[in-house]
């Protein structure tokens, strides 16, 4: 089998990202992303590639402080169950880590998946403190929002489950 590299993506990477995005774009599963922003946040994203060919992809946004949310964790459908996801995963922890986050949101249909790398459901109430929660309502950021709860994307992620694994300690006030 072919070693599984995976590394930070780079802006050549951006057209493979994004067509790993399409088919669930095209089953209504995911939101497509324009090139532009993948494009803005291609230092967010790490890649696995497999002879050259990029296979996997995910993305880590920093939220706040102390945390942060993995994002578009693709796995190309013929590289499904390979492991791939789980080193994307491990990759963007270690990413985190490295940024001083403390936790991880997702918001996503895998529940078992992301059950299996440590993340728990999370119930409605606010993750964040009142203060953190009234200056992340500022962001014009679509993820933000899923993370908040708003209403505006409520039609976007009904069925989706709010997902948070904790990496550290808590903070210190």
């Amino acid at each position: 089998m072919s070693e599984i590299v995976v590394r930070p993506a780079r802006t050549d990477d951006v057209r493979a990202i994004h067509s790993l995005l399409e088919p669930l774009v095209d089953r209504k599963i995911l939101l497509g992303k324009e090139m532009v922003a993948l494009y803005e946040a291609v230092q967010e994203f790490m890649v696995a590639e497999v002879d050259g060919e990029i296979v996997g992809c995910g993305a880590l946004h920093v939220m706040w402080r102390s945390l942060g949310e993995v994002r578009t964790l693709l796995i190309r459908e013929d590289w499904l169950r390979h492991g791939i996801g789980g080193r994307i995963v491990e990759a963007l922890e270690e990413k985190a880590r490295a940024l001083g986050l403390r936790r991880l949101f997702c918001l996503t249909f895998e529940v078992e998946f992301f059950s299996r790398h440590g993340f728990e459901p999370i119930d409605e109430k606010q993750v964040v403190s009142d203060e953190v929660y009234a200056q992340l309502l500022r962001s014009p950021d679509a993820g933000v929002a899923e993370f908040l709860d708003l209403a505006h994307v409520k039609p976007n992620t009904l069925g989706n489950t709010r997902m948070l694994k904790h990496l550290g300690p808590p903070e210190r006030a």
